[in-house]
């Protein structure tokens, strides 16, 4: 199998981090607003044998310099895609990251084979009245770590919500607490300037999208998340919704193997072969 291979992405003003492996049918992963490309390292080593896998830090994450200017993260996307030569992919979106690719699903509807949205904010969706005990009292505190600049502390917190859901603090512990912490406290170090967001949300226009879309969200995912991935397997034509148990908000980065194992299934069951 081929090495992983740096991709020159311009977009306007900036230079994205983003690399390929593989071969085959591409795949590009997006990740969440609490992560880097670094969340994907176990699917980028599964899929790498029969796709071509692409990954790449958006502005102010990982290695990418956070945004001096305006910028649209469907932009910036489309240039990962024309950088990687790639006219259609299956896109796959964490968080943030698949709101980004839902809202690209709409821009460019001919580039996009299939969608892959785990635990996915979608633009427009409804902001719930109650978030619950957990996690009214995480924010509450979070502020407090922000007002004070407790940078460390914030990070803490937010690993605490989004790591372990709506648990007691601590649910996940090892490694993979320390790649949460390492991939996001420079995050908040860089506190980048979001991109624009599309003229229309994406939140009611979700009938539109026919392609094959597969909602993952954890057992233990935040509930307006999780409501919000339920309401997107309804309206979407072609769309299914999987719950991985005892799993919070990144299940590719908790539930690697059963994360990769419902990739596997649904890349399979697409109909034809994907365009390279």
């Amino acid at each position: 199998m081929n090495a992983a291979s740096k991709l020159a992405v311009s977009s306007n003003g900036a230079v994205l981090a983003a690399e390929a492996v593989g071969q085959g049918p591409p795949l590009v992963l997006l990740h969440a607003g609490v992560t880097d490309r670094r969340v994907w390292a176990a699917q980028v080593a599964r899929l790498r044998a029969g796709h071509r896998v692409v990954t790449y830090d958006r502005r102010g994450y990982g290695e990418t310099p956070a945004a001096d200017e305006p910028y649209s993260d469907v932009t910036d996307l489309l240039a990962v895609l024309d950088a990687g030569d790639i006219r259609q992919a299956v896109l796959v979106g964490s968080s943030k990251g698949g709101e980004i690719a839902l809202d690209f699903a709409l821009a460019y509807p001919g580039r996009v084979r299939a969608l892959i949205l785990v635990g996915t904010a979608i633009g427009g969706m409804p902001v719930p009245d109650d978030w619950g005990e957990v996690p009214e009292c995480l924010g509450g505190e979070m502020q407090e770590a922000r007002a004070a600049g407790d940078l460390d502390r914030l990070n803490e917190l937010e690993a605490q919500l989004w790591l372990d859901g709506a648990n007691p603090p601590g649910r996940v512990q090892g490694p993979l607490r320390d790649l949460f912490l390492a991939m996001n406290g420079p995050v908040l170090r860089a506190a980048p300037e979001e991109g624009t967001p599309p003229e229309r949300t994406a939140y009611p226009r979700l009938p539109e999208l026919t392609v094959p879309t597969l909602l993952v969200v954890g057992s233990l995912e935040l509930p307006h998340l999780r409501a919000a991935s339920e309401h997107a397997a309804r309206v979407m034509p072609r769309a299914e919704l999987h719950i991985v148990p005892d799993t919070a908000h990144l299940p590719a980065l908790e539930r690697p193997g059963a994360f990769g194992d419902l990739l596997d299934r649904f890349l399979a069951s697409l109909p034809g072969g994907l365009e390279a």
